[in-house]
């Protein structure tokens, strides 16, 4: 059996963290180790995390004397991880039964594949669950291996990888390191696209893992202080990319032009959202940014829909759109 090493950060999540282990540990067909990472919790995650700890031999833990932030403990976790696979698993979520081993399957079957993801169920707030499909819900083949290059452009300016759902090659991952401390944001997707830079994907089209939508670990509301400095990680995390770029990179030209596109034409949603929300000082900083990346956006019709806002204003814009929806009806 392969050795899946799973990293479970934990900072204030100990009401969440017994059920996030026992999703590890009672995985099948992998040899799992855990190591609880506890970012100096002020809730009982010491308590949890010793009794786990005490009950399991698989399991060790960790505590943080000071807070050191997501991305230190992440990295800590790559220190160290030595099996074949790794993960990280933040204390919030937690596996379906079955999805390591189809993990490990995938890649043990294919080498040239650097890490793996699934489709993942979004637990709302309000207790639904609704599912989510990276690569859509029609068909899509049990496994499908992307290029990295593939895997980049599917991408694009969005981060499609449901976070726990991410099983890594270790070996791969020590090669071209941790997470970026300077990415707080974008890290997971800058991450996704430095692995893709040097290896193949995997994806798993089934349900891989539960990831927690809730106030505590990502806002369920509008907050427009938060898009722009987003934007601006992406941006750096496309050009870190092609900074340090393995040979499929090398001179891809069309790729950089596409992956600006894709970013300006976000920002442009983005913007519009803003000014939907009545922000239109932060639209018109989104909107300068969506211009910056990509001077073209310019000519497409979403920036001029926004124009048009912009120039009879949004209480005016909320009225018209608010009649045309009643009229629609």
């Amino acid at each position: 059996m392969q050795r899946v090493d799973v990293v479970i950060p934990c900072y204030n999540y100990a009401h969440f963290l017994e059920e996030c282990v026992a999703s590890v540990l009672s995985q099948a067909d992998v040899d799992v180790r855990v190591l609880i990472l506890d970012d100096a919790s002020p809730d009982n995650t010491p308590d949890i995390a010793t009794v786990l700890e005490a009950q399991d031999k698989r399991v060790t833990c960790r505590r943080h004397e000071a807070n050191r932030g997501h991305i230190a403990t992440y990295n800590e976790g790559i220190e160290w991880a030595r099996g074949d696979l790794f993960l990280l698993l933040s204390a919030d979520d937690y596996l379906l039964p079955g999805a390591l081993s189809r993990s490990s399957e995938l890649m043990r079957s294919k080498p040239n594949v650097g890490f793996t993801f699934g489709n993942a169920l979004i637990a709302e707030p309000d207790g639904t669950t609704r599912r989510l499909n990276p690569l859509g819900p029609n068909n899509v083949p049990q496994w499908q291996i992307l290029s990295g290059s593939e895997f980049i452009r599917l991408s694009g300016a969005t981060n499609i990888v449901p976070t726990p759902t991410a099983v890594v090659r270790t070996t791969l991952q020590k090669r071209v390191g941790g997470y970026r401390k300077e990415l707080p944001h974008a890290g997971d997707m800058e991450m996704w696209l430095r692995l893709a830079s040097h290896a193949g994907v995997g994806f798993i089209n089934e349900d891989q893992a539960v990831y927690r939508r809730h106030a505590s670990n990502m806002s369920l509301n509008y907050y427009a202080e938060s898009i722009l400095p987003d934007l601006q990680q992406r941006k750096a995390a496309f050009e870190l990319l092609f900074l340090h770029r393995a040979d499929i990179l090398k001179e891809d030209e069309t790729l950089r032009h596409f992956l600006a596109e894709d970013l300006g034409r976000e920002a442009l949603r983005l913007a519009s959202m803003a000014f939907n929300n009545f922000d239109t000082a932060a639209a018109a900083g989104i909107q300068r940014f969506a211009l910056e990346v990509y001077p073209e956006v310019r000519k497409s019709l979403p920036w001029i829909k926004l124009a048009f806002k912009q120039t009879i204003g949004p209480k005016c814009w909320h009225v018209l759109n608010s009649v045309g929806r009643r009229s629609a009806e």
